[in-house]
C-alpha cells in the first residue's frame, strides 16, 4: 500500500512508521504524500482513537532528503506543497497524536515531532534544529511550536546555535512528555497510546482545537469557545458514561462517541 511508511491499526491505535531507515527516514516527495494520506485515513477511521508517529531503525527523521533539492528548487513552494499540509493535518486532526521519537529528530523531523500532541522520547533520542547549518531558517511549524513549548529565548537559542538536545535535556525543557528506556520502549509507548485510545476522544479533540485557537484570541473569545466546546462535549455519549460511572463509583468505559 505504501512505499516509504508502514501503517497498522492495533487496539484502536493507528501506528504510522516513517520507513526509509537507510536514509534516516528523511523526507522525499513520496513520503510526504504517503504520510498525509495515512494521517487522513487515521482521522477518518472511526475505529482509530489515537495515532502514533515513529521511525524505523535508529532515527525518527533526519528531515529533508537534500538529494531531492537542487539550485532550481523554490524552498517556499516546496514547503507549501509538502510539509505545510502535513503539519496542518496534524493540528486539525481531532484525535490525539503521539510522536514516539525513537532516535534522532533533526530539521523538519524535529518540526514533525513538535507538531504532535505528545512526545515520548527514547533515552537514546536527540533533537537538532539543523537548519542554520545549511544557511536556512526553521520551517514546518518549528517557529510556531518551539517557542510555545520552551519559551522565546530558548527557542531562539536552539535555532541560532543549532546544538543537539539530548533526551534528558529535552525532558527538562518540556519538549518530552516522557523519556523512556530502550528496554521499556515498545511496552511503554503502547501503554501510553492505549491509555489515550481509551479516553473520551471527542473531548480531547475539542481540547486540541480550543488550545490552538486560544493563542490568537481575547479572553472573551476563549470563554465563548469553551462554552461552544462544552455544549458539544456535553452531548457526547462519553460524557453520559462518565457521569454514570461517577455515580456508580466505577471506572468509565469510553467509546469515543
Amino acid at each position: 500500500m505504501f512505499e516509504t511508511i508502514l501503517y497498522e491499526i492495533k487496539d484502536s491505535v493507528a501506528w504510522i512508521t516513517l520507513n526509509r531507515p537507510d536514509k534516516l527516514n528523511s523526507f522525499n516527495k513520496t513520503m510526504h504524500s504517503e504520510l498525509l494520506k495515512a494521517l487522513h485515513d487515521a482521522e477518518e477511521d472511526e475505529k482509530v482513537r489515537a495515532i502514533v508517529l515513529t521511525g524505523a531503525g535508529r532515527a525518527f527523521s533526519a528531515g529533508q532528503d537534500l538529494t531531492e533539492m537542487d539550485s532550481s528548487t523554490d524552498y517556499g513552494d516546496h514547503l507549501r506543497n509538502s510539509y505545510n499540509p502535513v503539519i496542518q493535518k496534524i493540528a486539525g486532526t481531532m484525535k490525539p497524536i503521539i510522536a514516539a521519537v525513537n532516535g534522532a529528530a533533526a530539521g523538519a523531523g524535529f518540526s514533525l515531532a513538535l507538531a504532535a500532541d505528545f512526545r515520548l522520547v527514547s533515552e537514546y533520542a536527540s533533537f537538532l534544529n539543523a537548519f542554520v547549518h545549511i544557511g536556512l531558517v526553521p520551517d514546518s511549524g518549528n517557529t510556531y511550536y518551539l517557542p510555545r513549548i520552551v519559551g522565546h529565548a530558548k527557542a531562539l537559542e536552539l535555532m541560532v546555535l543549532g546544538e543537539k538536545v539530548s533526551a534528558a535535556e529535552a525532558e527538562g525543557l518540556g519538549l518530552a512528555t516522557k523519556v523512556i528506556s530502550a528496554e521499556d520502549w515498545e511496552r511503554e509507548v503502547s501503554a501510553f497510546a492505549g491509555r489515550l485510545a481509551s479516553m473520551p476522544t471527542k473531548a480531547i479533540g475539542l481540547m486540541k482545537e480550543g488550545l490552538i485557537r486560544s493563542w490568537n484570541s481575547s479572553l472573551e473569545e476563549v470563554l465563548e469557545e469553551e462554552a461552544r466546546s462544552q455544549s458539544l462535549a456535553g452531548l457526547s455519549k462519553d460524557h453520559l458514561e462518565g457521569v454514570q460511572a461517577f455515580m456508580e463509583k466505577r471506572k468509565p468505559l469510553f467509546t469515543g462517541d
